[in-house]
């Protein structure tokens, strides 16, 4: 990583990696997700306004663990977070077009963590799959520096107006999940794809409980670097192991 890459994530919490696959890889993985939300409707659920969602992809979807694990995008990861990662969440989201008013509902995901030299508890790769640009539905985020003052969300936004992100399909952003941001609605006719993940430090808890491993990467995978990037278990992956029989 270039070390203006990595100023420019301290100094605003985010950097867009550009555009990380090719048109070809592009539209091998956009069929894969429209077969997947063909084929496994039943696992996307709605989600926030405007959003459905499938985070147990891994089970219905395996080959997006060629997205995941891809080395231009893990290889930033690990050298932002300073360590090497493990899995912890992927959701494969999908906004349909939409007539209605304007819409952002700014969050973090989780709280600063202290300890860690850019306060990043978790770092997040969104992928677009389709082109996003001001017509389209987009992430945005409101800027904030590693060692800016913690602030509520008005004053937070007040201080630092948020910044649409937008780039063309293939494209990939990077955010630490603890500055605050959103996905944009806006009126328009056009869809947005996008493959979400998150990344963790090999220490430490798990981070949600809502995406499945399946032991085919975790337990059952020839590749023992493999094993361990998806060996954290979240109580579901526990609990359906144990269902499954599988120890």
């Amino acid at each position: 990583m270039e070390m203006s890459d990595l100023e420019f994530f301290k100094r605003y919490g985010y950097l867009s990696l550009g555009k990380v696959l090719t048109d070809e890889q592009v539209t091998q993985y956009t069929v894969q997700y429209d077969r997947d939300r063909e084929a496994f409707g039943y696992l996307w659920s709605g989600y926030n306004h405007n959003q459905s969602i499938n985070c147990d992809a891994l089970i219905s979807w395996p080959e997006g663990d060629e997205l995941i694990r891809h080395p231009a995008i893990l290889s930033p990861i690990e050298a932002l977070m300073g360590t090497s990662v493990c899995f912890s969440e992927v959701c494969v989201r999908h906004m349909d077009p939409y007539d209605g008013e304007f819409r952002q509902g700014w969050h973090r995901d989780r709280p600063h963590d202290p300890s860690h030299p850019m306060r990043m508890p978790y770092i997040q790769s969104m992928l677009y799959l389709n082109d996003v640009d001001e017509g389209s539905h987009c992430f945005s985020i409101s800027p904030e520096s590693y060692d800016d003052p913690i602030l509520e969300t008005e004053a937070q936004l007040k201080r630092s107006p948020g910044v649409d992100l937008h780039g063309e399909a293939g494209s990939v952003i990077l955010f630490n999940i603890a500055v605050l941001h959103t996905a944009t609605v806006r009126h328009t006719d056009r869809e947005r794809k996008t493959v979400q993940t998150y990344y963790g430090p090999d220490e430490g808890d798990y981070l949600s409980n809502d995406s499945c491993i399946p032991a085919t990467l975790w337990r059952d995978h020839p590749d023992a670097a493999t094993r361990q990037f998806y060996g954290k278990l979240n109580p579901r992956s526990e609990t359906f192991a144990r269902a499954f029989g599988v120890n």
